[in-house]
């Protein structure tokens, strides 16, 4: 599995989808894009669709999670967190095969 949701990172999620009363067949996406301080960025957005050839499909803590083939191979091993506390708010990336991240997080080195 590349991507796994911790119970805090997949309640959040599930809060939103329920919030924006999405149906069933939403899923979270989860891909990294060229740019950002460091070269890659990390990306989450809520998707209907889905390809047997282009994705894979998990389901972590009750959510789907989506990530396509050419973002998989950077996101091997990520763990998704969700932050609400004095230190922050927001979902928090942390990717072992990262050799250098920005300071906020949101950007990597591979």
């Amino acid at each position: 599995m590349s991507v796994v949701l911790t119970e805090k990172a997949a309640a959040e999620v599930k809060r939103r989808m329920d919030d924006q009363k999405m149906d069933d067949s939403s899923m979270l996406r989860v891909k990294i894009t060229a740019g950002g301080c460091s070269g890659f960025s990390y990306g989450l957005a809520f998707d209907t669709s889905f390809s047997e050839e282009a994705d894979s499909k998990y389901d972590c803590h009750g959510v789907p999670v989506v990530v396509d083939k050419k973002s998989a191979l950077y996101l091997e091993g990520v763990t998704v967190d969700f932050q609400d506390d004095l230190q922050g708010y927001g979902f928090r990336f942390d990717n072992p095969n990262a050799v250098k991240t920005c300071g906020c997080g949101s950007s990597f080195q591979a």
